[in-house]
Parts: C-alpha cells; structure tokens; sequence
C-alpha cells in the first residue's frame, strides 16, 4: 500500500474539483431526507455501499486495466443518470488537470486521447497507478471520497457539528475496508462483467437537484 498516494489524491486540498459537489446530500437536505447526525449516518453508509462501491470497482480496475475507453464506457452505463454522469465527468476533468501537474507521464496522455472527459473513477484508478500505488489504494480512496464529500457537505448545509460528523465518517473506515477488499477481488475481470452495484434514489436525488438548479441558487453543482 502506498499510503502517501493514497493520502495525497484523498485530500480535500486536491484541485480535483470534489469541493463543488455535495454527493446527493444538498437535494437530500433540501427534502428533509437528512436532518441530523443519525439521518446523515445512515445516508453516508448507503452512499459508501453503492455509489462508493461502484467508484472502487471501477478506480481498482483502472489501475490493472489500460482499455480506458471500454472501462469508461462500463461505467457510463452503470450509470442511469445523466446528472451524475454529468458531475464523475467534471471531476474527472479537474483530477486529469491536476495529474498532469503532479504525475505527468505518457500513459495519462494515452488515456485522456482515448477519453477526454474521463469518469473521475476511472482518472482516479489510472492515477494511482502511475504513481506507483495499488488497486486496493485506488478503491480505499474512491470509497473515502464517496463520503467525505458528502460529510464535508452537511457540516456546510446543515450546521452539524464537524467533530461528530467526523466522527461519523470515521466510525465507516471498516466498511470502507471492505468495499475496498471486494473491489480488488473483482479488479481482474474484463470491464463488462465488474460489478455494477446502483442507487436509484441518488440517481432521483441527482436529477431533482439540476431541475432545482436551474430555479434557485444552490451552494453545490451536484
């Protein structure tokens, strides 16, 4: 494990863009689907088992796995909506600026011609891996980044206090583990038969949010 890879790309620091999206929790707040610190606990552990897990299979097979156009292809159709699509893709752009600064190197050339607005999975497994890390790296840190995002958020939206709530992202560090664990177990397989595990109220929460976008003002893009 390369620890120092995985730190740097989990920062919230990284000019990767991942400040500008909530993860589905701005639409969720607004609804008053999560209101407290038990309602966002248990929306981070749903995110973590499906958004999240769906972002490491796909990171960990970037990092084995040069085909970028049919991995980023398999993730666009493991993703229904259009809004989520819309925001993996402009974090994936933004993480591509920021590689190519801190990694620059021939194969990151070779995917962005391949896929010029990769889905940030698939940008942040083939970053990893041409920073000398692992597949286990590249989804521990996708399964982060589904819920730090999110916590980041609520303590934003709705006043919680930040200790608790990083608190409650700590307390999903075994989760985090084992999604990691069932990504790497799986990271050999061609792209069309990774997993493809879905959340369709974040895809209903994702589609709400850009209609209500376009209405008023939010403080997130997703």
């Amino acid at each position: 494990m390369n620890t120092v890879v995985a730190l740097v790309l989990s920062d919230s620091r990284f000019p990767g863009g991942g400040h500008v999206h909530s993860g589905g929790l701005e639409e969720a707040a607004a609804r008053g689907l999560v209101t407290d610190m038990p309602s966002l606990g248990l929306f981070l552990a749903g995110r973590l088992r499906t958004a999240g897990e769906l972002a490491a299979v796909f990171a960990a097979a970037a990092v084995k796995c040069h085909e970028w156009s049919e991995l980023d292809a398999e993730l666009d159709a493991r993703t229904p909506s259009l809004a989520q699509r819309e925001a993996s893709r402009a974090q994936g752009r933004a993480t591509v600026r920021a590689g190519r600064v801190a990694w620059p190197s021939p194969l990151l050339d070779e995917l962005v011609k391949a896929t010029p607005r990769p889905h940030h999975a698939v940008i942040l497994g083939a970053l990893t891996g041409i920073a000398g890390a692992g597949a286990f790296d590249a989804a521990l840190t996708a399964a982060y980044l589904s819920v730090s995002g999110p916590a980041s958020a609520a303590i934003r939206l709705l006043g919680l206090d930040p200790f608790a709530v990083n608190a409650e992202v700590t307390r999903l560090a075994g989760p985090m583990r084992a999604v990691a664990d069932r990504a790497v177990a799986t990271a050999g397989l061609p792209p069309a038969d990774l997993p493809a595990p879905g959340a369709p109220g974040l895809d209903l929460l994702a589609e709400a949010h850009v209609r209500h976008h376009k209405e008023e003002v939010r403080l997130f893009a997703s």
